[in-house]
């Protein structure tokens, strides 16, 4: 499956100006990664542990 066919949605962290942002898609047990801005670019494929863990580290550098 290529990344064209994944189900992608944006980080609800992202500005309505477009700018800056992530899209997520889940794919047989890994998460894929790209920019919003590139769709067409690769995708960078993380674990489900992984990817819990940034985005914990991501929400507490936020607070």
């Amino acid at each position: 499956m290529t990344t064209k066919e994944q189900v992608w949605f944006k980080s609800s962290y992202s500005g309505s100006s477009g700018d800056n942002c992530i899209e997520v898609a889940l794919c047989a047990g890994d998460v894929l990664v790209r920019d919003s801005k590139d769709k067409c670019g690769h995708a960078l494929t993380v674990s489900p542990e992984a990817w819990t863990a940034f985005a914990r580290l991501a929400a507490d550098s936020r607070i």
